[in-house]
């Protein structure tokens, strides 16, 4: 049997555990997922359509999300030319790279509540 280099396994592991400790830094929080995922299912969004869809965020915390999700270039934000000013978020290109990502998530949590349920009922079966 072939032996793996250790150089090249721990180089990748290396880079591998950077690249999580990157996408967990943009993403962290308890909303970003949640925002993306309705910009992703809804489109162009004014703040207070996204205020109403993502349920329990504060304004200062959508505000504070969105902003950091424009830094990591997620969302582009659009200034409507309207009285009063509206504005308007949009995924980026880049930010609905994470459709797959937000799509599995969706899929294991949904996955994951009927076991729960299918579990408790058994015990109180």
């Amino acid at each position: 049997m072939k032996k793996q280099s250790t150089v090249n396994t721990t180089g990748l592991c290396k880079t591998r555990i950077l690249a999580i400790k990157d996408t967990m830094e943009i993403l962290s929080g308890k909303w970003k997922f949640h925002i993306i995922g309705t910009l992703l299912l809804g489109g162009k969004m004014r703040f207070m359509d996204l205020l109403r869809e993502v349920d329990g965020i504060a304004p200062k915390m959508l505000s504070k999300e969105l902003q950091d999700m424009e830094i990591n270039q997620l969302v582009v934000r659009t200034v409507c030319n309207t009285k009063p000013i509206t504005v308007e978020y949009e995924i980026t290109e880049y930010g609905s790279t994470l459709a797959p990502i937000i799509d599995e998530i969706a899929n294991w949590g949904i996955s994951y509540r009927n076991a729960l349920l299918k579990k408790e009922s058994t015990v109180q079966g």
